[in-house]
């Protein structure tokens, strides 16, 4: 028996019957569907990231023992990086599941997808919606801790001389700081560089270098 009689031999004993046209095209719109949403949240991911860089006091690295690496990842959530990773890894294998992304190699749909990404994300970046989008997140998820809280805490140091929080009395060379984990300190900040934008007065919210005489 021929191989072309035992295939029709085998479709007629198993009674197969070719899918309809609608089952393909149902299966590519929803394989490209996939990959639009992938970038989106790609994008979004990134955004959150570049936020996260341009949240990152590097400055601090002259007086804290820690690298920029390390620096970054203290402040950027993890969940964003593994975020992005999937997205990208999604919206690649999408498009090879769609009518002719068997065209594309690896190399291709990588660079797509990433290139994408970046672009959306950087767009969300620049029209301030990362941070918009980092906000909602926290605000929805109790379990997530913001880039702001991670600066909060990076700026809650007294040990290595650095604190932050709210003035609330000035008297003579000295100033009553609640921080934001609601201690008081007496600061001594005779000589003391003051940016022009801060105003000396209770309730502003400040950011201080400095050396802990004792607590």
């Amino acid at each position: 028996m021929k191989a072309s009689e035992k295939i029709l031999e085998q479709i007629r004993r198993e009674q197969l019957r070719p899918k309809p046209r609608w089952h393909f095209v149902l299966k590519n719109a929803l394989a490209w569907l996939a990959f639009a949403v992938a970038v989106i949240l790609g994008g979004l991911a990134f955004s959150v990231i570049l936020f996260a860089i341009q949240q990152t006091e590097f400055e601090l690295l002259d007086h804290l023992n820690h690298s920029g690496i390390e620096l970054f990842l203290g402040l950027l959530p993890l969940i964003w990086l593994v975020l992005l990773i999937a997205a990208l890894l999604t919206s690649m294998l999408s498009v090879r599941h769609s009518k002719r992304g068997y065209k594309y190699g690896i190399l291709q749909l990588t660079g797509y997808s990433t290139g994408l990404s970046i672009l959306l994300g950087t767009l969300f970046f620049i029209s301030g919606g990362a941070q918009k989008i980092e906000s909602a997140f926290a605000s929805t998820v109790s379990a997530y801790e913001s880039i702001q809280e991670k600066k909060i805490q990076l700026w809650t140091l007294p040990e290595e001389g650095y604190l932050s929080g709210t003035i609330q009395e000035l008297r003579g060379d000295t100033l009553r700081l609640t921080d934001f984990t609601g201690k008081e300190w007496e600061v001594i900040y005779r000589d003391a560089n003051w940016p022009p934008a801060v105003l000396m007065e209770p309730g502003e919210q400040i950011k201080l270098m400095g050396e802990m005489q004792n607590e």
